[in-house]
């Protein structure tokens, strides 16, 4: 089996690999904006907007994470579904746990997240649109 899938890759011309790209030129930028949230003096107390009075303290009512964690689904109905069952319940967990996960996180970070998902959402749903229309 795994032959055979080396095969086709290797007909098709396509790198199974490919599709961690995107990711792994975010990892570098996220690290960073984390770091630099956490030490910079200038962004410590400095107001931004509404509720969020520091980009650098987690988010006081859990709202930044919250709709992370809603965008992060939206993603997942948008995008193709996997075939494996295991697969689909990973999916549709991540977004749970990446919302537990980033409460504690700076605002900031989130912002940046929930900034990254609804544009990732906006693009599927183009994507999905032309798509429609092609057929």
């Amino acid at each position: 089996m795994n032959q055979e899938m080396m095969e086709l890759y290797k007909r098709e011309k396509a790198n199974p690999l490919g599709g961690c790209l995107p990711i792994l030129i975010q990892i570098p930028v996220f690290i960073s904006l984390y770091w630099v949230l956490l030490e910079s003096v200038e962004l410590r107390q400095a107001p931004w907007a509404l509720w969020i009075k520091d980009l650098s303290s987690p988010d006081p009512y859990f709202v930044l994470p919250i709709l992370m964690g809603i965008s992060m689904l939206v993603q997942q109905w948008l995008n193709p579904q996997p075939l494996e069952d295991l697969q689909k319940k990973v999916m549709y967990a991540l977004p749970v746990v990446f919302t537990f996960m980033f409460l504690w996180f700076p605002s900031g970070l989130v912002l940046y997240w929930v900034v990254q998902n609804v544009l990732s959402v906006a693009q599927q749903w183009q994507i999905n649109r032309a798509i429609e229309a092609s057929k």
